[in-house]
């Protein structure tokens, strides 16, 4: 997979279909091997992260890898349509929840499953796995059931995500460490046209958030700047300008954790350009405040001197 990744990445012109039928073959003969775990086959059917990709790389253009590996996740989804539904239907049902590892494997893959089912339903305009997901949702009997089953509808971003976010919010406002995780889903998800920056902006401005509790602005800003790089690498260099920011905000009172955001900006020299110029501006803009906390200044001066 990264191979393919990474041809696709350098080759000109426009990303096409990065998967040839070899690959696909072998990903459906792993999907359906009778004598491999699932928890093996979630991982294998998994593909290289964003980042990962571009550590891979001399020079990296964000906005080519994402759209690469989101063609990649694409042709999964068409190419082993039925493979994916035989893997969720005989996946979905565990009985009571059980920690174990078997149990664990079946609802991992039976979520990579239900995701990549969403996504081919996205392309088609077949709204039955959308539906049968959001149902799911509902009927889960546990955390993982139910959290596999938004996620399945947030990165895809189907229309019933929102109804689905408000239930789950609804369920879990009082339990800090789940609101986490559903503020993280949000800010992380995959970019669109460039929808999830106006999306962070209104997470920002919810009620349950506090920029002051490093949880939660580990969720949200985090998950933003440093987790989704295909949101965070924008043409325009918004993203930049929302990181400067948040660390300036950030400083004035928990330079440690405005600290560790300052680093997302760290590899800025090995973007492409318009991105690379763009990540300049924004860290000497950081620098240039006067009251820079030395934990703060010591990143950016030092990111800045090995220009």
């Amino acid at each position: 997979a990264m191979r393919r990744a990474l041809a696709a990445v350098r080759a000109p012109g426009p990303v096409g279909q990065p998967l040839d039928s070899a690959f696909i073959d072998a990903m459906r003969a792993v999907l359906r091997h009778d004598g491999l775990d699932a928890a093996f086959k979630e991982l294998a059917l998994t593909l290289p992260s964003e980042t990962y990709m571009a550590e891979h790389l001399d020079e990296v253009d964000p906005q080519r890898i994402h759209a690469v590996r989101e063609a990649m996740r694409e042709q999964l989804a068409h190419a082993l349509h039925l493979d994916w539904a035989w893997a969720f239907d005989a996946h979905k049902d565990n009985g009571a929840y059980r920690a174990d590892p078997v149990s664990s494997g079946r609802r991992a893959l039976a979520g990579l499953a239900l995701t990549m089912l969403c996504l081919e339903a996205r392309a088609s305009g077949n709204p039955v796995w959308p539906g049968k997901a959001f149902q799911r949702f509902k009927d889960a009997g546990n955390m993982t059931d139910r959290f596999h089953a938004l996620s399945a509808l947030v990165v895809t971003d189907h229309a019933l995500a929102r109804d689905a976010l408000t239930r789950f919010h609804a369920m879990f406002r009082d339990e800090a460490l789940v609101l986490d995780k559903w503020f993280a889903l949000q800010a992380g998800a995959p970019d669109r046209g460039g929808h999830i920056l106006p999306a962070v902006r209104q997470l920002l401005a919810h009620p349950d958030f506090n920029l002051r509790n490093p949880n939660r602005a580990r969720s949200v800003v985090f998950s933003y700047c440093n987790a989704n790089p295909g949101g965070f690498h924008r043409a325009d260099a918004a993203g930049y300008v929302f990181w400067s920011d948040r660390v300036i905000e950030l400083d004035r009172f928990n330079p440690q954790v405005a600290a560790r955001l300052a680093r997302a900006l760290d590899r800025w020299k090995k973007l492409a350009e318009p991105y690379r110029s763009a990540a300049r501006e924004a860290i000497a803009r950081v620098a240039a405040q006067t009251d820079l906390s030395n934990d703060v200044r010591e990143v950016v001066a030092r990111a800045l001197s090995e220009d």
